[in-house]
């Protein structure tokens, strides 16, 4: 299969979170790293590794509270309990690379804006332009009792909540214009302001007066990523994101939620080429088919049961899997205001599948609702490409199920694969993570204002 029909290349992040193995079981494996919740030696190898094959950003999701606690037999064997701050470590890890991007998440349910345009702003500086926000609402309901709150705000109301926070966090790293800071020893003039504007921001949920207390990021904005498939999370992502990170478990829906993200664009003035659809993958190689089976079902061997039930129940969004009997086909679970779209999205799995509840959880303690690709890495590598020739993609978020060797099977057995069909880069196109993914540094929004 070849890729002529696109002239651009395929974009590749890792997603991590936590102890870094995507799969609940990953850990357990023999060489595997245990302790990486806390070991920044672990996270400089991953870093570098990353680097060294020419990948484009570390993903760092996170979660901000510790949920299912209640349940002690999970939490007994829960490996996501000890995890980083994701700006503690990725400004740790920006001193040790040069042109990785390095993405956090941060929520906007939990936050203020000008805290969170601050953080951004200032790693974006220190990282030399290489920075990039995934943007979520809060998808945990347990998180409200960490923040002197009684319950979890609707979804509905939590996108309206990140509707303003994100256009906040704009207009805060525009309060000063390219090349305001004039740092005139001579002169003794520091800042020229006529270049400084103040945000003056009274809105719905916030009252932010400005400026920000730093120059505007290398980047002009940090690359904007946003997570998530319901109604305003689309239009959310078609506004304003720079990528979206997409769940799509099968190439047809991968193609319609790609061609409907990227045709919502227009109503914003933006080409649909300004948004990189970026679809989540977990994959399986080995040397053989048979091999990367093996993988698979070896690692459902090691799970918890009790745990796994805990787990998955809390991705779709707080669902008792326990009430269910395991070995039965699965029931039409609905969404909710947590997580709105992962329960149906399980559901319709599930039946596509013919999975029983036991199923649908081995196939989400491997790869949650994401696409789950197994075979050698030239198998993997055919998949990939059908999806990006094809418009399912424009590139993908791997997670690595163990670390180290699952990232460094990515890094050396994959990423040749791709470069050797002229998928993949060989060098670094540049050094922000705007000029890699191939996304346009924006202009000050008051200086668009002022030009209309």
């Amino acid at each position: 299969m070849m890729a002529e029909r696109r002239k651009d290349q395929i974009k590749v992040a890792i997603f991590m979170t936590g102890d870094a193995n995507y799969h609940s079981a990953g850990w357990r494996l023999p060489d595997a790293y245990a302790d990486v919740g806390t070991s920044l030696e672990h996270w400089i190898e991953f870093a570098k590794t990353m680097e060294r094959g020419k990948l484009d950003m570390l993903f760092l999701a996170d979660g901000i509270g510790t949920h299912g606690i209640d349940n002690l037999e999970g939490t007994r064997h829960n490996p996501k309990l000890d995890r980083m701050e994701p700006f503690t470590l990725l400004g740790a890890l920006a001193s040790v690379t040069t042109h990785l991007g390095l993405a956090a998440t941060a929520h906007t349910a939990y936050n203020e804006p000008y805290h969170i345009a601050r953080k951004f702003a200032s790693l974006d500086h220190l990282s030399g332009g290489r920075t990039g926000w995934n943007i979520v609402t809060g998808a945990n309901a347990e998180d409200a009792l960490n923040f002197s709150r009684e319950r979890h705000a609707p979804i509905a109301e939590r996108y309206d909540m990140a509707e303003e926070f994100t256009d906040v966090c704009i207009g805060l790293w525009d309060s000063y214009e390219d090349g305001a800071f004039l740092r005139d020893q001579e002169s003794g003039v520091y800042v020229d302001t006529d270049k400084l504007h103040v945000l003056n921001h009274k809105g719905k949920y916030f009252q932010v007066k400005g400026p920000l207390s730093l120059a505007r990021p290398p980047q002009g904005h940090p690359v904007l990523i946003q997570a998530g498939m319901s109604e305003p999370a689309r239009e959310l992502s078609a506004r304003v994101a720079d990528a979206v990170f997409t769940s799509q478990p099968t190439i047809e829906e991968a193609k319609a939620f790609y061609q409907d993200v990227k045709a919502r664009t227009a109503k914003y003035g933006r080409n649909p080429d300004d948004l990189k659809v970026l679809a989540g993958v977990v994959l399986f190689t080995g040397k053989t088919a048979d091999e990367a089976e093996e993988k698979y079902d070896h690692l459902f061997s090691l799970t918890n049961m009790t745990a796994s039930l805990s787990l998955v129940g809390q991705r779709l969004g707080g669902i008792d899997l326990t009430k269910y009997p395991l070995d039965e086909p699965v029931p039409d679970f609905q969404g909710n205001d947590v997580r709105a779209s992962n329960a149906p999205l399980a559901a319709r799995m599930a039946r596509r599948e013919n999975l029983t509840l036991r199923g649908l959880i081995k196939r989400y303690t491997a790869g949650g609702p994401h696409a789950l690709m197994k075979g050698t890495p030239k198998q993997v590598a055919d998949e990939l490409e059908q999806w990006f020739v094809e418009g399912a993609a424009d590139g993908f978020i791997f997670m690595p199920v163990s670390v180290p060797h699952a990232l460094d099977d990515i890094v050396d057995l994959l990423i040749p694969e791709l470069q050797r069909r002229g998928l993949f880069r060989t060098e670094y196109e540049g050094k922000t993570l705007r000029e890699n993914l191939g996304v346009a540094r924006p202009e000050n929004t008051f200086l668009v204002k002022a030009r209309n």
